[in-house]
């Protein structure tokens, strides 16, 4: 079978470095892309890359008719994704179409395809607030956004239709990803972004709370290896629960760090970073915030071979000289 990889949302923040990944490998890659918040731009080093193919159609169209002619598919990567907690509280309806929907659409149409493999970008959203941390994949989920909730719904779907149509399914729940390309300008960006672009401006680090909640930040880099170990050749398929006393259901593999860092923490490094002591500013705390994350990364380390390996003021250094080269 040709070793071809379909790479949804692949002109977005972690969708082009996980065609970089993939290329890496020796993949070839098809992206499938509309570019609502994707950019060409991403995709620039890859022009003339007969190995690389981009596609501009909406996943919740008919991706039969978008792909004809353009496999056979090794893997999935599903990638595109409706990815702000606050749009999707703002427009549940309109989430639950791309997170869910498209996504079980898509997973039928890769087993007519005869793909053998689908691999989706989950989040640690779907643990809500963890019960305890790190939380592990055997952890309860509990969301608390239609985005979340799409999500988990979205690893149970697959778990259920991926071994009924014959196609093995890996969902990896990202933790906080950072790096270059995540648009700073976007009122959706993570803290990373938003700290990074308002140091540069020389304005103030607003923290909302007290700065002690935390996070486990990954460098994009390190989640785009994540993705192409996942696509194969390898172990694929659904993680049981690993705890003795609960029966095994459909689960995601924890990609993150294993490091859990405060907010303050995190703007003290982007000082440094930056080499100015910008000043930090506090406002009211966001309501719905989870208080503490931090993923136990150890099946991932077993499963998929992987380990984060960017230290937070590295991923800030390479993410802070991107943004310095757009101007």
């Amino acid at each position: 079978m040709d070793d071809a990889v379909l790479v949804t949302g692949g002109a977005g923040f972690i969708g082009s470095h996980a065609v970089a990944a993939l290329r890496a490998a020796g993949r070839r890659v098809v992206v499938l892309d509309d570019f609502s918040t994707g950019r060409r731009d991403n995709l620039a080093e890859w022009t003339g890359d007969s190995q690389v193919e981009v596609i501009a159609g909406d996943v919740r169209g008919d991706v039969a008719a978008l792909l004809a002619g353009r496999g056979p598919f090794a893997a999935v990567v599903h990638l595109a994704a409706q990815t702000s907690v606050v749009r999707s509280i703002a427009a549940p309806i309109d989430d639950l179409d791309l997170n869910l929907r498209a996504t079980a659409r898509l997973l039928l149409w890769a087993a007519s395809a005869g793909a053998p493999r689908f691999v989706f970008a989950s989040s640690a959203a779907v643990y809500g607030e963890p019960r305890q941390v790190p939380v592990a994949e055997s952890d309860p989920t509990a969301p608390l956004s239609p985005y979340g909730a799409a999500k988990r719904a979205a690893e149970l779907y697959l778990g259920c239709l991926g071994p009924l149509y014959g196609v093995a399914t890996v969902c990896l729940r990202l933790f906080n990803v950072y790096g270059p390309r995540q648009d700073p300008h976007s009122p959706y960006s993570g803290v990373v972004a938003a700290f990074l672009a308002r140091a540069r401006r020389g304005e103030s680090l607003t923290i909302f709370g007290d700065g002690t909640q935390t996070r486990d930040l990954v460098y994009v880099g390190d989640v785009a290896r994540a993705i192409a170990l996942a696509a194969g050749p390898g172990p694929a398929g659904h993680v049981p629960s690993l705890r003795q006393d609960t029966p095994p259901e459909p689960a995601g593999i924890n990609v993150g760090s294993g490091r859990e860092t405060s907010i303050l923490e995190l703007a003290a490094a982007v000082q440094r970073v930056c080499g100015e002591d910008q000043p930090i500013a506090f406002a009211a705390a966001r309501p719905g915030e989870i208080a503490r994350s931090a993923a136990v990364t150890e099946t991932a380390a077993e499963l998929l071979g992987f380990r984060a390996e960017v230290e937070l003021e590295e991923g800030l250094r390479r993410t802070a000289a991107w943004l310095a080269g757009q101007g």
